[in-house]
């Protein structure tokens, strides 16, 4: 089966060689890990870590969106925080994206992210 990929032009271009999204055997959907960047100068968002949460979890709605997904069909988030200090805050902008019952979830402390960034978000739906 060939990949077919997903982006949309109301998100940042990827900075790498990588899909935003590409769908999967049986209809799932894999988001490549995304940051806070402002579609429109491709730069961090200012405002720290709820603003760059807000900002990821708003390009990857998008994306969702332009593969036929929503974020009530995600069932696994991987969240890359800089500072595991910033748990609270990153988990308080989370927390307003998703309903009950709750996609399964990582969250882990890794050294640095692209551009500098504070957090990297990534999906899987069904």
């Amino acid at each position: 089966m060939a990949r077919v990929a997903f982006s949309s032009d109301k998100v940042p271009a990827p900075i790498a060689p990588f899909s935003p999204a590409v769908r999967g055997a049986q209809g799932v959907v894999y988001l490549s890990g995304t940051v806070g960047q402002d579609p429109a100068t491709g730069r961090l968002v200012e405002g720290g870590i709820a603003a760059q949460t807000e900002q990821a979890l708003r390009n990857l709605e998008t994306v969702l969106e332009a593969a036929g997904k929503s974020m009530d069909e995600v069932v696994k988030v991987s969240v890359f925080l800089t500072d595991m200090r910033d748990f609270a805050d990153m988990n308080a902008v989370y927390g307003k994206h998703f309903q009950a019952p709750y996609p399964a979830r990582t969250t882990v402390q890794v050294a640095g992210l692209p551009l500098g960034a504070a957090v990297e978000i990534d999906l899987v739906t069904r």
